[in-house]
């Protein structure tokens, strides 16, 4: 179980309506969102994995304490929430290792996961795994095996493995969820396609899923925030894609906790079978 800990103006199909320099013109609903979701995993007796953007972190460092005192791992994920393949590479390992010393600062602990912004690391920015190895990341989970607009390397692995960066580092990586279903290879870790599917295909592609390892899911705190403000300056797909179904989305993630046994990525990787075999992104 994993959250990126962000807030809802941080969204990229936002960002056109609210520039960066805009975010805190914003009301911010985070605190109270991923508070919400602290409760809800508390009743189920769960811990999960929090992905804390750096900007949230700095402006709301009670609530990453918070989330480590409770037991939760507390993984990285950037600073400004921009698409790394967009960013250059030096202001990427910046931003990296600025959210990476903020995050260990605050939970007093190594902080040794990360995932990018929308799934950012695609074959455009592959260079961004060589940076993570360098700076010391032990495992990321930014690569979504399926094809998107934004994200996405289509034939990389579906389940855990050990990834060769570009320059020969070793890193393992906890790709996002897909199933296969009528031959196509659909989304299946959670997120906008959580909103979107009707619950019993969510679980249905899930159950599927674990048949090819360890699965993973992904929400976000403003997901299950029905009362956000909303944003009409932007097209109807993004419009689509953040509001469709949000009011159901917390008790459909009710449904999911009874349904599945969810736990820390990295505890999930330690009980994943053995991570033998190497693969070389650039050849996937």
């Amino acid at each position: 179980m994993t959250v990126d800990v962000e807030d809802y103006y941080h969204v990229s199909a936002l960002a056109p309506a609210i520039p960066r320099e805009d975010w805190s013109l914003w009301p911010s609903r985070v605190e109270h969102s991923t508070q919400r979701l602290l409760e809800l995993f508390a009743r189920h007796d769960l811990r999960a994995t929090f992905f804390v953007l750096g900007w949230v972190a700095d402006r709301y460092p009670a609530l990453v304490r918070d989330i480590a005192a409770q037991g939760h791992e507390v993984a990285s994920h950037g600073y400004s929430h921009q698409l790394v393949y967009r960013q250059t590479p030096e202001v990427f390992r910046q931003e990296t290792e600025r959210s990476r010393k903020l995050l260990e600062d605050l939970v007093q602990q190594p902080v040794v996961g990360y995932r990018a912004a929308s799934y950012s690391i695609t074959r455009a920015s592959l260079w961004a795994l060589d940076i993570l190895a360098e700076l010391g990341f032990e495992w990321d989970s930014s690569i979504f095996p399926v094809h998107h607009d934004r994200y996405g390397i289509p034939r990389s692995p579906v389940a855990p493995y050990r990834l060769r960066t570009p320059s020969g580092a070793l890193l393992t990586e906890f790709p996002l969820t897909t199933a296969p279903l009528l031959g196509q290879r659909l989304p299946a870790a959670g997120g906008g396609y959580f909103r979107l599917y009707p619950y019993w295909l969510s679980r249905a592609l899930l159950r599927r899923a674990a048949r090819q390892g360890p699965a993973i899911f992904y929400l976000h705190p403003w997901e299950i925030d029905p009362d956000q403000p909303r944003v009409k300056t932007v097209s109807w797909l993004s419009r689509f894609r953040h509001y469709n179904n949000l009011e159901r989305c917390e008790p459909r993630l009710e449904r999911l906790l009874k349904d599945f046994p969810f736990g820390t990525v990295t505890a999930a990787l330690a009980a994943a079978p053995t991570l033998s075999s190497t693969v070389d992104i650039q050849a996937v």
